[in-house]
């Protein structure tokens, strides 16, 4: 028998966090509730679920920061909950570490598609093996004080290993393995999160913003902004 999932839900209203349980339940998930963001921690650190379902108004510690502190920790998928519906919200949400943002009130079968979609992001973008090591090739691109290793998700830069969310590398390497190639923000969209993604472009700027921050402009290369267009790994000829 397959293991269920592990989904935890956070919100200080529990008639909704039992609601969303039930939606889940049906799906064959497993969850667990709690109504503050005290008591995500113990549960990460002790037996961490698949994903979390975060509301961002709690008492007390609110769902910020309690993003933030699990994403300082853990690899674990967030997807955040707010009646909050302001770009500034979504915004500062995915530029915290979460992975989705939904707005309440929302629609039972679309949380549960969300939910599915960042669960099956997470499992591709888990390293594989391959079975023939014969014809094992392993996909990493290097430039200087830069290598980018799909293979086993890593990045080195300037020497050091730089720690990075799966969705992060990945959009990374895609640029990176492609020198000077232009790519749309639908394009990257496509080939980092799948087609079945539900959200937006705005998306792309934030883990751009986020790869900036830790991999700076290079004399020989440069994360580039084509104004209008989208993005690109430029390389000094």
């Amino acid at each position: 028998m397959a293991v269920k999932q592990k989904i935890l839900i956070v919100d200080d209203d529990n008639n909704i966090a039992e609601l969303i349980s039930l939606y889940l339940t049906k799906e064959c998930f497993e969850t667990v509730i709690v109504n503050d963001g005290e008591s995500v921690f113990p549960i990460v650190d002790q037996d961490p679920p698949q994903l979390i379902l975060l509301d961002l108004m709690l008492p007390g510690m609110d769902g910020y920061q309690v993003c933030r502190e699990v994403r300082a920790k853990h690899e674990i998928p967030i997807i955040m909950l707010s009646a909050k519906g302001e770009v500034f919200d979504k915004v500062l949400g995915l530029e915290l570490g979460a992975d989705d943002y939904i707005e309440k009130p929302f629609d039972s079968k679309e949380l549960v598609a969300r939910v599915k979609a960042v669960l099956r992001r997470y499992k591709t973008a888990e390293p594989k093996q391959e079975k023939n090591r014969d014809s094992y090739v392993e996909k990493k691109v290097e430039y200087p004080d830069l290598i980018v290793n799909l293979t086993n998700y890593s990045v080195l830069y300037k020497g050091r290993s730089v720690d990075m969310p799966p969705k992060e590398l990945e959009l990374l390497y895609c640029l990176a393995s492609s020198p000077n190639r232009v790519f749309t923000r639908e394009q990257l969209l496509d080939q980092i999160w799948g087609y079945e993604y539900i959200g937006d472009s705005r998306t792309v700027d934030v883990h751009i913003k986020r790869l900036r921050e830790k991999i700076k402009d290079h004399e020989s290369w440069k994360l580039t902004t084509v104004h209008s267009v989208g993005y690109k790994f430029e390389v000094k000829r």
